[in-house]
């Protein structure tokens, strides 16, 4: 398993082996890999012939005011548990992926004094910023991939830089490595879909695969975050699985009134003092919020246990009324 850093690296050695007739596999990360990310792995390397794994915090899909400089990060655990998998040909861990013509790398932690609306110096930002984007300069990083309706909605409401800044890297990772196909886990479920949407407006050569949501044992969504979760708040934050699964069996029985299902589900949470984000109840490719399940859906739920935002879906098809 080789590890490189370098862009212009990575690029040579995906196109050396490709030169070959082999196939590539990508699968982007963020680090601090868990079992939900082995399985992602591991399905890569029953579809190609080569791995490549990418380990890389994204500043640009953080803002100022998010949790960048503390998300978890174990670089070592995270090349010897890609190690034991046995599939994994590379691993590209880049340091800084946005530095061009000398500009410096990006220190997170001059980050976390900067709100949402101003800056160091106290002046007004005139839009949404992201960590990326307190670099100053003419060579900073200035260019930005949207998927205009995708990203709104669910967890583009409160993170409004976040998915610009997950279809940008993502972009700029398929343009590094040239992978013939990537997977993405779908507890991220409006990433999947954004990232999809991207690659079909673009014309992106790379056939995206969404694997389902590995979970714990317990029910508990596997999230890179977890471990910043206490013992008490872990307990009560496995109240979300449990709504979700309580809803499906609803929808199963013929309750197909969305508004009834999330107001089930928000008291539920609550009531395991969960901090509810949103709940939404959403057509599962356009991501359009619906009334009733007379469609293929997903219900989306954001919520905070402590300092801790968590993500978690299910989907549901539409009951055969035929």
């Amino acid at each position: 398993m080789e590890v490189i850093t370098s862009k212009s690296d990575m690029r040579a050695w995906s196109r050396r082996l490709r030169r070959t007739g082999a196939s590539v596999a990508l699968v982007p990360t963020m680090g601090f890999l868990h079992a939900g990310h082995l399985s992602l792995v591991r399905a890569a390397g029953a579809r190609a012939d080569a791995v490549v794994v990418s380990v890389y915090l994204n500043p640009g899909q953080f803002a100022p005011a998010e949790d960048l400089s503390s998300y978890p990060s174990d670089l070592q655990g995270d090349l010897g548990k890609l190690e034991e998998t046995g599939v994994v040909k590379a691993v590209f861990c880049p340091y800084n992926l946005y530095e061009y013509d000398g500009l410096g790398p990006i220190d997170a932690e001059t980050f976390q004094h900067i709100s949402d609306s101003g800056n160091e110096n106290g002046e007004e930002q005139a839009a949404p910023i992201s960590c990326l984007e307190r670099e100053k300069g003419s060579g900073a990083h200035e260019t930005w991939i949207r998927v205009e309706k995708l990203e709104k909605g669910l967890c583009g409401t409160n993170r409004p830089v976040h998915f610009r800044g997950v279809a940008t890297v993502v972009a700029k990772l398929f343009h590094i490595v040239e992978p013939d196909l990537a997977i993405f886990g779908k507890k991220d479920y409006q990433q999947w879909r954004v990232i999809c949407r991207m690659v079909r407006d673009l014309d992106f050569a790379v056939e995206i695969i969404g694997s389902e949501i590995v979970r714990e044992s317990d029910g508990l969504a596997m999230s890179s975050r977890n471990v910043r979760l206490l013992p008490e708040e872990r307990k009560k934050a496995l109240s979300i699985h449990r709504s979700l699964s309580e809803a499906k069996s609803d929808v199963l029985k013929g309750k197909i009134t969305c508004q009834e299902l999330k107001d089930d589900i928000i008291k539920k949470i609550s009531q395991s003092d969960g901090k509810i984000d949103y709940v939404e109840i959403v057509e599962q490719e356009s991501l359009v919020p619906v009334e009733k399940i007379d469609c293929n859906v997903v219900i989306c739920v954001a919520a905070y246990f402590g300092a801790v935002r968590l993500l978690d879906n299910m989907e549901i098809y539409a009951p055969d009324r035929s």
